[in-house]
């Protein structure tokens, strides 16, 4: 199949016309279709955003998306990263359509049905296509993986911090303040 964005924006409309709810990205012209994610992973995500947003904001560093966010890149390859930032020099204005670029930040999160390794080759394009910095978080084994442009992998875990000084310099969390807390 060789499908282009027009195809799966038409694909969205029909979709939304039927009221179904799916999220779909366009790799090497074949489409991905994805459902709702579990909600831990959901959890996880929305945490990391709003601990990056309450940073980010504030110093107008940049736009930061959810999972819905589509991103077409320079290979014409539709995607949405779970979480992604992209700086304000680079995005000065939010667009109602898909951004042609390539995020600074891209975070893959791995929920109850993905295999790992396609989450760490998904974060490895990113990273090949421009992206400054690739975020892999299982929470199957508490760690967040941190991937940079040169190479090297990162594993943290429990009370270890994660930094991005190359796009947040001062920021930081606890790699055990991303879990969903137990209510007793």
């Amino acid at each position: 199949m060789n499908l282009t964005i027009q195809d799966v924006e038409r694909l969205q409309q029909n979709l939304q016309e039927e009221q179904h709810d799916y999220q779909i990205e366009l790799q090497e012209g074949n489409i991905l279709v994805m459902g709702p994610s579990d909600i831990e992973s959901s959890e996880i995500g929305a945490e990391l955003i709003r601990l990056l947003g309450n940073w980010i904001k504030p110093r107008q560093l940049g736009r930061i998306f959810d999972s819905s966010g589509g991103f077409i890149m320079p290979n014409s390859d539709l995607r949405a990263p779970d979480v992604s930032f992209v700086a304000a020099a680079r995005l000065k204005r939010t667009v109602r359509d898909f951004a042609e670029l390539v995020p600074d930040l891209v975070v893959e999160i791995k929920s109850k049905t993905d295999k790992i390794s396609k989450l760490e080759e998904k974060v490895k394009l990113f990273l090949e296509l421009g992206a400054r910095v690739g975020i892999l978080i299982n929470p199957d084994e508490l760690t967040v993986s941190v991937y940079r442009p040169h190479g090297e992998v990162e594993v943290l875990a429990g009370e270890d911090k994660l930094t991005i000084v190359e796009l947040f310099p001062g920021w930081e969390v606890t790699i055990s303040e991303l879990w969903p807390p137990v209510f007793e």
